[in-house]
């Protein structure tokens, strides 16, 4: 059983987060079917989150007010730590799931892996090189930034590294796709785990 184990309930979490600087309202189903509805303010960012909901088969609800007059570090960097936040809190106790997910997706001559471990202690290793300072209205620095914030909401180590590539567009949508398809892959059953996959007992 590779979705969620027989007779439980959709495993989902709804957060808001209101600062000064941000208004983010996020809902994340992780049993769902990729359908997304999602507003940041910046288009590639939202283009690249609507990617992470299809690819992962994840629902995902998003709706931001953010500073963006200043610039687009507060915005993205909070979405990260609320989408981090909010999978932590769906996947719950995390007994019976596989714990370890892994990706290599190749986006034309970018090649990027993904490989995490929701193990409850957050750490990022982050190893893509972009050589342009914006993709469209993102800033490509903020995509460190981004997955820096969901690693520690979600509590996982995330390793994300670059093989090959030279478009900057391509390398973040297939850091974005592979991150995804590891996520959903850590999140899936094995009907072989009884409890949670620790020797510690708990995650």
């Amino acid at each position: 059983m590779t979705d969620r184990q027989e007779g439980s309930a959709l495993r989902q979490a709804s957060l808001k987060r209101d600062t000064n600087e941000t208004k983010i309202s996020l809902s994340i189903t992780l049993d769902g079917s990729g359908k997304a509805e999602v507003s940041t303010g910046i288009g590639f960012f939202d283009h690249m989150l609507n990617n992470f909901a299809r690819h992962g088969l994840f629902d995902l609800t998003l709706k931001v007010q953010g500073d963006l007059e200043v610039d687009t570090h507060h915005t993205v960097e909070d979405v990260g730590i609320v989408l981090g936040k909010a999978i932590k809190e769906a996947a719950g106790e995390k007994k019976g799931i596989k714990r370890y997910g892994s990706a290599i997706l190749p986006m034309d001559e970018a090649l990027i892996l993904c490989a995490l471990d929701l193990c409850g202690r957050p750490y990022l290793v982050y190893d893509l090189t972009l050589d342009r300072e914006f993709v469209g209205g993102l800033e490509t620095e903020m995509v460190k930034e981004f997955f820096y914030a969901v690693s520690y909401g979600a509590e996982m180590n995330l390793h994300l590294k670059q093989f090959s590539g030279s478009n900057s567009h391509h390398i973040i949508e297939g850091a974005f796709k592979a991150f995804a398809k590891a996520l959903d892959a850590a999140l899936s059953y094995d009907r072989r785990i009884t409890g949670v996959l620790s020797t510690k007992g708990s995650l």
